[in-house]
Order: C-alpha cells, then sequence, then structure tokens
C-alpha cells in the first residue's frame, strides 16, 4: 500500500436523539457554545409543522432567530438565501428538514465559514450527520462541505415524516454494502487509501436493517436514524464519502441527470444497491428483500423510472466519476449487459 495521504477528521461535538424532546432545541444550542443569535433554513411545509415550538424553546434561552426558506438547492437559490443569511451576523447556522434544507445551511455554512446544526425531520438519507451536500448544478455528485457541529433529534417529529421518507432512508442504509465493497477494490487495485474502521462503521449501520429483516421484522425507527448517524460519522472519518458512496450511488446521480426530479435519493441508491451487488458477486436478493421488507421500492417502475433510463444511467454512472474506482471499471457496461443485468435483478 502507498503511504496514506493526511486526511482531515471533522466529527460532530453533540449529538442528541430523544423523544418529544424539541423545547430543549435552545438548550442545546447553549450547551454547544455561548449562541445569541440563529439563521435557521427550513421550508414551508416544516415551518407550519415545528416553527411555534422551536421558536420558543430559541426564545426561553434568550436566543434570536432569523428564518429563511430556500425554493430548491441549486447554486442559484443557495446564493440568494446565502446574501440574506450573510446580513444577519448570526453565530451559527441551523438547517431543519428532511434534507434540501440540511443540504442548504450546510452549504451556507461552508461558504460564510460559519458552524451549522442538523436538525433533521426524516430518516430519509445519511446527510444528516456527514460533511457532504447535494447541489443541483452541473457536477451531478456530492461536494465536500462541513460537518455538523451539532445534531438534534427528536424521534416523534421524523415518526410523522411520509413512511417513503422513512424506507428511503433504508435504501441509503443498504448502499453501504456496495459502497464497502467498492471501497475494497478501489484498495486492490489502485493502492488506494482503505479506512477499516469506518468502512466497518458504514458496514454496520447496513447490517441492523439486515438483520431484522431475516427475523421478518420492520427495523425500528429509532434504530433507523442512529445507523444513518453513524454512516454519516463514517464518512467523517473517512475523510471522503468512500465508506457510504460508491457505484449504487453513481448510478443514482446518473439517473438525476437523465430522469430529474423523479424518484427520492436513497430509493434509487437502494435499487442501485441490488444492481451493484449482482456485478460484485454479492447476495443480491439478501438486499430486495430487506428493501421489500422495510416498504423501499426494488423495481424501477415503483418510482416511475423508465426501462432505458435505467439501462442509459448504467452506462454512463461510471463516467460521473472516473477517478473513483468501483465495480463499473471493471465491467465495461454496455447498452446489452446493462439490460441484462437489470432484467436478471427484476429491476426492470
Amino acid at each position: 500500500m502507498r503511504n496514506s495521504p493526511s486526511h482531515t477528521m471533522e466529527l460532530p461535538r453533540l449529538i442528541v436523539v430523544g423523544e418529544k424532546n424539541i423545547g430543549g432545541f435552545g438548550k442545546f444550542l447553549q450547551n454547544l457554545g455561548p449562541t445569541k443569535k440563529v439563521s435557521i433554513i427550513a421550508g414551508n411545509h416544516v415551518q407550519k409543522i415545528i416553527r411555534v415550538k422551536i421558536s420558543k424553546s430559541l426564545s426561553d434561552s434568550k436566543i434570536k432567530a432569523v428564518w429563511h426558506s430556500p425554493k430548491t438547492n441549486d447554486e442559484k437559490s443557495i446564493g440568494m438565501v446565502e446574501s440574506q443569511v450573510r446580513k444577519d451576523r448570526s453565530d451559527l447556522i441551523v438547517g431543519i428538514g428532511g434534507g434540501r434544507s440540511v443540504d442548504v445551511a450546510k452549504m451556507i455554512s461552508y461558504n460564510l465559514d460559519k458552524p451549522f446544526v442538523s436538525v433533521p425531520t426524516a430518516a430519509s438519507h445519511d446527510g444528516i450527520a456527514s460533511p457532504f451536500v447535494s447541489v443541483k448544478g452541473e457536477k451531478p455528485h456530492s461536494l465536500v462541505a462541513t460537518a455538523p457541529l451539532g445534531v438534534f433529534v427528536d424521534i416523534d417529529v421524523i415518526k410523522r415524516a411520509p413512511k417513503k421518507l422513512l424506507a428511503s432512508g433504508c435504501g441509503d442504509l443498504v448502499a453501504k454494502i456496495t459502497a464497502v465493497k467498492d471501497w475494497q477494490l478501489g484498495r486492490d487495485n489502485t493502492g488506494e487509501y482503505y479506512g477499516r474502521y469506518s468502512s466497518n462503521l458504514a458496514s454496520m449501520s447496513a447490517k441492523i436493517l439486515l438483520e431484522a429483516t431475516e427475523k421478518k421484522k420492520r427495523p425500528d425507527i429509532r434504530e433507523i436514524v442512529e445507523a444513518l448517524i453513524s454512516a454519516g460519522v463514517a464518512s467523517c472519518i473517512a475523510g471522503s464519502s468512500r465508506p457510504c458512496s460508491g457505484s449504487e450511488h453513481l448510478f443514482s446521480h446518473a439517473l438525476d441527470k437523465l430522469a430529474p426530479g423523479i424518484g427520492l435519493h436513497g430509493e434509487k441508491c437502494g435499487i442501485g444497491a441490488i444492481l451493484m451487488a449482482k456485478l460484485q458477486g454479492q447476495d443480491w436478493k439478501k438486499i430486495a428483500n430487506t428493501l421489500k421488507n422495510a416498504g423501499a421500492p426494488t423495481t424501477a417502475k415503483q418510482i416511475g423510472l423508465k426501462k432505458q433510463v435505467v439501462v442509459e444511467a448504467l452506462v454512463i454512472a461510471q463516467s460521473l466519476r472516473p477517478e473513483r474506482y468501483t465495480i463499473l471499471k471493471q465491467i465495461k457496461m454496455t447498452h446489452k449487459k446493462a439490460l441484462e443485468l437489470a432484467k436478471s435483478t427484476n429491476v426492470i
């Protein structure tokens, strides 16, 4: 193995997971450090649900808050919110939501060099505790931003999110099975740095789901939340998204490019994991069963994707990130091979 390059591990300082604990949010922020004013990024729907409780908790802790609602997570929209947040002169930035608002807050906090706190309202993907952010733009993959200083979760709020979002989170968790295998391929074929600790942590996050399936049980919501946080922390430790994002994520990003707005991130990663597991010689049927058990889609049709889009996504996936070694580097993916793969795994 080559000399490992140095990398930075940025970890959340405080993570709170509780039930009906939203009233303690102000105190949580004060525990992170003296806080007088915060900028909050949250969508309109989320604001309707928890704005009153969050505002009360903040005023009880003598913290001023300015609320912002991003239209979308493209660069233009982020820029608009960022210029407003800059005027706030706040101590930290809070992202509250299922994904988009957390991503926008993460990006703005990175650009303005301010600490960031993540308050997920749905367990739909592992971005709630990772330093990575998905931004709509030229590059369809994640950008490195800042790991949250703190993560605050009220399980009661997560329980009220649509079941589809939780199923998407399960898709993002099974993706770790194929992502870790891709990382091992990178190590074996290019001498790339491979972190055993972070890869084991990511694998363990997926294992919780697989074990629940074997016992024919639906995984506990709290377990899914903790697994998604652990997966995000695995990326922090690795200093890259390697333990959590491999060929299945490249497939998902290819779908984003070819059929924008169709299907949730975790849903596409879950389906990608079925396909890539077969290529890697792993037990793809077990992954498909796990997703079914969690109520997540296992076919393109279930999320409204056309067959030809799936085939094309498989063909172009690796080209989106040529520097990242995955199973798709070993298999010259043609339209014929892609069609056979998708059919043989019942994805189409």
